[in-house]
């Protein structure tokens, strides 16, 4: 019989545990940190070498009581399984994750505790149910504007010239129908720019110059009555996305927070931007992707309604009274066509949407002329 061609000298211990794409933190019997992967460092959003020591539970909170059922699976030598559970450092909002608790073997006392948050998983299904949905408005938008923009337009011109004909009290009514003709224009529009399937022409970007120009555009129109602050990580590297769409995603989170806000006192928007190497999307099918640069958009407006906390990334869901419930499901589209993921948490005083995108690939050039026969 064959050998198999990874020998066990091959298979590295410390390799395996960095490579682990979920947080793995390793706690001994009085339930301290002896250790932690990287994909937990970043979770934690401290290193090993600092937490190392520290009870588990002074830096983790978790929202059910785990001591018992830890002592119990410690001392019957068992896995415990935790579903759906809120998970986090303390430093920020908590995520719904699953827990993973097990004795490791040859180290008495000691357990292995994995986590696995729940919302990268469902963000990758939603981009899906996204994409679906754009398909389906595709063939929307094209009915829609061959069977409703031209009658619109009519109607409009009708209107307008009625309008020269009539009295002051009656011209409320033209003004009326002619308003309202060009909102349903607008939405058509909108529908339209959601339906439109092509790709990204991607490119290294700097993220900065394209929050810059939303910036810019934001506080000469719809956003002029904001504050609008930078709070940029100035070694950010670059990111793989195409430039126009990214600050077409961009430009939606601010008008969403600036439509929130109080249209005369206003309010704050934080542009926040940071790097966070362990940050990476593992898909259903196996297949990962590291997602470092972090975009955040942040307000101090009165956060989501509840009952669309949920769902505000699926078409046609708005908290507006007017609104068309296209504009985050255009967010979500883009950063998924991205290969990025976009999440969102709200309180009132404080929402903050985040959107993480890779960096450009490596170039594989060296390695394909290393192959080329001379």
């Amino acid at each position: 019989m064959n050998a198999h061609p990874l020998g066990p000298k091959e298979v590295d211990g410390a390799s395996i545990w960095s490579s682990l794409p979920a947080p793995a933190i390793v706690i001994d019997e009085f339930e301290r940190i002896v250790d932690m992967n990287p994909a937990a460092e970043g979770f934690m959003n401290n290193s090993a070498k600092w937490l190392r020591g520290q009870p588990i539970w002074d830096r983790l909170t978790v929202d059910t009581p785990m001591e018992k059922s830890l002592a119990r699976a410690r001392k019957n030598g068992t896995p415990l399984f935790v579903n759906d559970v809120d998970v986090g450092p303390g430093s920020r909002p908590p995520l719904v994750c699953n827990l993973q608790i097990a004795p490791v073997q040859g180290f008495e006392g000691c357990m292995i505790l994995l986590i696995s948050p729940r919302e990268l998983a469902g963000r990758v299904n939603q981009s899906q149910t996204v994409k679906s949905a754009a398909k389906s408005a595709i063939g929307m938008a094209e009915m829609l504007a061959h069977e409703i923009k031209n009658p619109l337009a009519g109607i409009t011109g009708a209107a307008q010239l009625l309008s020269m004909n009539l009295s002051n009290g009656d011209l409320e009514l033209t003004d009326l129908i002619v308003e309202e003709t060009r909102r349903i224009v607008k939405l058509l529009g909108q529908v339209e720019q959601f339906g439109n399937l092509s790709a990204p022409e991607r490119e290294a970007v700097t993220l900065h110059d394209v929050l810059d120009r939303v910036r810019r555009s934001a506080l000469l129109g719809f956003g002029a009555h904001m504050i609008i602050v930078e709070d940029y990580d100035p070694s950010l590297p670059l990111a793989y996305g195409d430039a126009d769409q990214l600050l077409q995603a961009f430009m939606n989170l601010v008008k969403n927070a600036s439509e929130a806000a109080n249209s005369k006192s206003g309010g704050t928007i934080r542009l926040h931007t940071y790097y966070e190497h362990s940050y990476s999307l593992r898909r259903s099918d196996g297949s990962g992707q590291s997602l470092p640069l972090q975009v955040e958009v942040i307000d101090d407006g009165p956060g989501l309604p509840p009952d669309i906390k949920g769902d505000v990334f699926d078409p046609f869901v708005s908290g507006r009274e007017n609104g068309t419930g296209l504009g985050l499901a255009l967010v979500s589209k883009i950063i998924s066509d991205h290969d990025g993921w976009v999440s969102v948490d709200s309180v009132p005083g404080k929402t903050r949407f985040r959107i993480s995108l890779p960096q450009p690939p490596r170039q594989r050039t060296a390695s394909r002329k290393s192959k080329e026969p001379n």
